[in-house]
């Protein structure tokens, strides 16, 4: 049977795991809230940005008698190369969010590769940019401190490398891959082909449209529009992947917590055990040396 003062120590080490815990389960409950006020806007902004990208690349492809002849929206069902972005944490303690992003990166990166697709991978995120370089894969970008603080100017400016390579023919295709948020208590894994932009999903209303726009200035606004849905829809996979980690935390934190409570009980148990064979030792002892002085 262990030594009381060693349970005691251990009763006391679990005790404040669990206000560690409880504690991080109350702090990833306060940033989930503020974040998902900033991922729902974001949402409402990028939908209309789809709005209307979606239109104006619809009167465009209407006017070109051959169809689309914006990169941007070309199919490319052979690419040659493929970036894919992703992003993960830049901590730990959220259970199994990061690997299930990572897995399913892994597991795309292997499917291109074995047919013949070279694979470059774009992340932003510590978790990710640590595990796959110790596993030795390139990484063609990185970025270790966007995720946990999303910001809309350095995401324009990661996604905006990928778009130049596209744009510039050195890509074919460009693969989005996030855990997204769903719910309190389920994560949602994300993956999106940003580029080409495709269309056929989209439902166009044929009623009169609020858009103005001079007919000579359409490519020129789908350009734009085109950057601006990119580096928009970049800066919401963030913030929703920051939702999605901060729900993972609180579940893991909460699971944690529980675990500690259990295993301060299962201990106080054993030391109360130990502590009565401590006594019936004693008194044994006692009751022993009575009877040898008779």
């Amino acid at each position: 049977m262990a030594n009381l003062k060693e349970i005691k120590l251990k009763i006391g080490s679990v005790k404040n795991t669990q206000k560690t815990t409880k504690a991080m389960k109350l702090v990833s409950s306060a940033k989930l809230t503020r974040t998902r006020q900033l991922s729902d806007q974001a949402k409402s902004y990028a939908e209309k940005i789809n709005d209307v990208l979606s239109e104006i690349a619809h009167r465009v492809s209407r006017v070109q008698d051959d169809g689309m002849h914006n990169r941007a929206f070309s199919q490319n069902e052979n690419p040659k190369t493929v970036d894919i972005v992703f992003v993960t944490a830049d901590k730990g303690l959220c259970g199994g969010f990061n690997m299930a992003t990572i897995k399913a990166v892994t597991n795309m990166m292997n499917e291109y590769k074995a047919k013949g697709v070279t694979v470059r991978l774009r992340v932003a995120g510590r978790k990710g940019v640590d595990y796959f370089t110790f596993q030795g894969e390139p990484l063609t970008q990185k970025v270790s401190d966007l995720s946990s603080a999303p910001d809309y100017n350095r995401a324009s400016d990661f996604i905006q490398e990928v778009v130049n390579d596209f744009q510039n023919g050195v890509t074919d295709k460009v693969v989005l891959i996030y855990n997204g948020f769903l719910n309190m208590l389920t994560q949602e894994l994300r993956v999106r082909e940003i580029l080409p932009i495709s269309l056929e999903s989209v439902e166009i209303k044929e009623e009169s449209s609020m858009l103005d726009i001079e007919p000579d200035d359409d490519e020129e606004v789908l350009n734009e529009l085109t950057e601006k849905y990119i580096q928009f829809n970049m800066y919401y996979s963030l913030l929703d992947s920051l939702a999605a980690e901060h729900s993972a935390r609180m579940q893991a934190m909460e699971a944690a917590t529980k675990n500690a409570k259990e295993k301060v009980d299962s201990l106080t148990v054993e030391y109360n055990k130990a502590r009565q064979a401590a006594i019936t030792t004693e008194l044994i002892e006692i009751i022993s040396g009575v009877e040898s002085l008779k």
